[in-house]
């Protein structure tokens, strides 16, 4: 499972924050489930350990906004990471 959720979404920041660094290791699980056409509900479930049929609006809210930040981390994000303050 992945860290704790505290909100339904990561903060959409321009910059790389401390929920994104606590985050990493979720995000590369979700690319990596996009890349293999896992379907979204499975990916939910196994990721961040949540029932989607209880909420599935919830889970797949939950999961489109952390795999569109994992995305952004890609095109944009990473770029952050050598800087300082990010270790």
């Amino acid at each position: 499972m992945s860290k704790p959720l505290l909100d339904d979404g990561p903060p959409l920041t321009e910059r790389v924050s401390a929920y994104d660094e606590a985050h990493f290791a979720t995000y590369l699980r979700l690319l990596d489930a996009a890349a293999e056409g896992a379907d979204w509900r499975e990916a939910t479930s196994v990721i961040f350990g949540l029932d989607v049929a209880a909420d599935p609006e919830r889970a797949k809210r939950i999961h489109d906004t952390h795999l569109a930040r994992a995305r952004w981390m890609t095109e944009a994000g990473y770029r952050h990471l050598l800087e300082p303050g990010i270790q």
